[in-house]
């Protein structure tokens, strides 16, 4: 039955550019980079239980090298995605050998230093990142001739880029691998007394959550066609977490209707309220009283209603 649902939900995604306007359709594509974005810090913050404030980094890094390599380089998007791709994942693979030194606070600490460092070297270093004028003049791919300066095409890319991560993310916590992964959040000491290298599956959760990261910063740069440093500020970390906490983290629904919510409060509401921000605040606040496991569980207690009701 699960599977019904998760083809039906696809398949409405895929047919909604069809009946709705180009607004829409470049909201959704948003929404599917926010989708990605928290579901890499989820396999962090849900399953691994390490809470990353440096997040945004690899987005940021992801962007900022595919643009530059196009921009200053003259290369082409085939070699600009792979080379952003893994040059983001090199240095997550330092970051997390620097981060998990530390854990708990300590580990949340260290993730925002090295934050930190990269946003300053975005504004600074403007011989590189254009400083806060940002990198513009970009282009979208054109895969196998698609056209993906139409809304309708960048989103199916989108949509199925987003697929394909959220079904490689499910695969990988059914495995025995995630399964080590949850074992390191629950009883770190036990799975170390186990055999298990507790440190090592934490780092390669960590390079995962980067190289995923990095996929988001690519459609971002894509769908802006613009690259600013404040792409890697706290707050774009900040807000990811929030989709994830909001959602219910250590769940693959999660950060979906986590992202959904933040993305369109702050389209809308920035558009009617000032100080919008404040706003996504007292809705996270009502989250986290009323609905502490995330969206997710006033979800499954509807799901629960409406199977009951159904059946009698």
């Amino acid at each position: 039955m699960n599977r019904l649902w998760v083809l039906l939900g696809i398949v409405f995604l895929a047919v909604l550019p069809l009946m709705s306007g180009e607004y829409f359709v470049n909201l959704g594509s948003q929404i599917l980079i926010a989708v990605i974005f928290a579901s890499s810090l989820n396999l962090l913050v849900g399953y691994a239980g390490l809470t990353s404030l440096g997040h945004a980094t690899y987005m940021g890094l992801s962007a900022y090298i595919s643009a530059w390599l196009s921009i200053k380089m003259g290369l082409d998007h085939t070699i600009t995605a792979p080379a952003a791709l893994l040059l983001t994942t090199l240095i997550g693979m330092v970051f997390g050998w620097i981060a998990l030194r530390a854990t708990g606070l300590g580990f949340l600490m260290l993730t925002l230093a090295l934050s930190q460092i990269v946003w300053g070297l975005g504004y600074r270093w403007v011989s590189v990142t254009n400083g806060d004028n940002g990198l513009s003049g970009l282009t979208r791919p054109h895969p196998f001739g698609i056209d993906l300066d139409i809304s309708n095409n960048f989103y199916w890319f989108a949509l199925i880029i987003t697929c394909a991560c959220i079904y490689a993310i499910s695969v990988l916590i059914r495995s025995p691998f995630g399964a080590s992964i949850r074992g390191t959040r629950d009883q770190a000491r036990r799975m170390s007394a186990l055999g298990y290298n507790v440190w090592a599956i934490r780092w390669t959760t960590f390079v995962i959550a980067s190289f995923l990261g990095a996929v988001a910063g690519l459609l971002y740069v894509y769908f802006h066609k613009y690259i600013h440093p404040s792409v890697m500020a706290i707050t774009v970390s900040a807000e990811a977490l929030l989709c994830v906490i909001a959602g219910g983290s250590g769940t693959l629904a999660g950060p979906l209707l986590g992202a959904l919510v933040v993305v369109v409060l702050k389209n809308y509401a920035s558009a009617y309220v000032e100080r919008w921000n404040m706003l996504l605040g007292l809705v996270f606040l009502f989250i986290v009283i009323f609905m502490p496991a995330g969206l997710v569980s006033a979800v499954d207690v509807w799901k629960k209603r409406f199977g009951s009701g159904s059946k009698a």
